[in-house]
């Protein structure tokens, strides 16, 4: 039960806000958020999903604050037998999701810098537990009716909260060869954090004891096994915590090229290499397994960001209308997951198209949509760790406030692939949902 404590806590240290990547976040501006195709942006948020496209922007220093909201909710259903309730819900709840784009640019140079969540950013709460853990407390009816004392429920208090944010800070320089081809080189500096605490308390049991518990009534779990002389159930079934943090630094390259043949058609290449991240435990509270601590204080693992190669098409269809068509292909299965890679079957890739559409000269409209596809082996899905396939639809618009400010808004529906997973003779089912809003700021001074 110890190790299943540790396992459910763990899986909350990774809190993913990305719609269809394993690891990396994909909505990293407003624009993004409205649109979902950004892989050949030439305004400020090509800082990150076009930054060689930034020398299409007028001459000058140009600002963006965004701010995203994020609602997500996780269902995991378990239909083993033994257990109160097969539902298990956690919610994560993200009010503040920013990201700063800052650009400089003269003639043919461009300077930039950009910050934001590259990956995680949230915190998840599970009520309730989940099932991993509250299956080996289930059993405690069995195995007491088992030696002969008849045992009915069980109640146990769980307590579980993890939070995950990798923030990246990017910086880089663009360059315009000719008027058709523009090229970038930066990189990103990434901090990471792995926060989480939980706890197992004041599991009870209702055993029919003639001597200790002749009424059968609900009591202490450690004092009724330590009163019949079991100090090995008493001491798996006593009150345990868990109090860690996790931190780690990385480094990212980037690279990025732009095309424009014509001057209706832009293409935007990135390329992103594996950041190799390792992180470091930081424990205040454990729990020993067969003598091994679970969070070694100081004890380092590999959770890499992996590489990223991006494509994007921007089309003017007409004067008012433009169609955007990006691509993106994530190279998880070459990255250093300490393990996990091995349980991913394909890379992950994605494929979006977006159109704006100029209502007047002051405010625009647009609609995307997205296709995520991952896939994993069956051994990867759990109800501590899953990932599953997804399309999104994004809608929004921008408003011109005054001449060289502008409003962005957007929000975001993502619909998710349901993924089932066979345990023993019993079945684990895996759904999410998530819902998202953003607004942003941008200046020209």
């Amino acid at each position: 039960m110890k190790k299943n404590l540790i396992f459910a806590v763990l899986v909350l240290c990774v809190v993913p806000m990305t719609f269809g990547q394993i690891v990396t976040n994909g909505n990293q501006s407003v624009q993004y958020m409205r649109l979902m195709s950004r892989n050949a942006s030439t305004n400020i948020d090509a800082v990150y999903y076009n930054p060689a496209g930034l020398t299409q922007m007028k001459n000058g220093f140009h600002l963006a604050l965004h701010n995203q909201t994020i609602i997500q909710k996780k269902t995991v259903e378990n239909s083993y037998p033994l257990l109160n309730e097969g539902t298990y819900v956690g919610d994560v709840n993200v009010p503040i999701f920013p990201n700063i784009y800052a650009v400089y640019k003269k003639d043919k140079l461009a300077l930039f810098f950009g910050f934001g969540p590259n990956a995680g950013g949230g915190t998840a709460d599970f009520k309730t537990g989940l099932p991993s853990f509250e299956t080996t407390i289930s059993g405690l009816p069995v195995l007491l009716t088992g030696m002969g004392l008849p045992t009915t429920a069980y109640s146990v208090d769980l307590a579980f909260k993890g939070s995950s944010i990798f923030l990246g800070a990017q910086a880089g320089i663009s360059y315009a060869l000719s008027d058709m081809i523009s090229v970038s080189a930066g990189a990103r500096f990434i901090t990471a954090t792995n926060t989480y605490e939980g706890s197992i308390q004041d599991i009870m049991i209702d055993p029919t004891h003639p001597a200790i518990n002749p009424t059968g009534a609900m009591i202490s779990a450690p004092q009724f096994f330590t009163t019949i002389g079991q100090p090995t159930y008493a001491a798996l079934t006593s009150d345990q915590e868990v109090d860690a943090k996790q931190t780690g630094t990385a480094i990212q390259p980037i690279l990025g090229l732009f095309f424009k043949p014509t001057e209706k058609l832009s293409i935007g290449l990135r390329y992103e290499f594996n950041a190799s991240l390792e992180l470091e435990n930081d424990t205040t509270k454990d729990v020993v397994v067969d003598g091994t601590s679970m969070f070694p204080d100081g004890a380092k693992f590999h959770s890499d960001i992996p590489a990223i190669f991006s494509i994007g098409l921007g089309y003017e269809l007409t004067p008012d209308l433009r169609l955007n068509i990006s691509g993106n292909y994530f190279f998880e299965k070459q990255a250093d997951l300490d393990g996990a890679e091995k349980l991913i079957d394909k890379n992950t890739y994605n494929f979006s198209v977006g159109l704006e559409y100029k209502v007047t000269e002051k405010f625009l409209l647009s609609t995307g949509i997205e296709v995520n596809q991952i896939s994993v082996s069956e051994n990867y899905q759990s109800d501590l760790s899953h990932e599953l396939s997804s399309s999104q639809i994004g809608f929004g618009g921008q408003l011109k406030l005054f001449q060289n400010l502008d409003l962005d808004f957007g929000g975001i529906f993502v619909m998710y692939s349901d993924a089932k997973k066979i345990i023993d003779s019993y079945s684990e089912k895996y759904t999410r949902s998530t819902l998202a809003f953003a607004i942003g700021l941008g200046y020209q001074f």
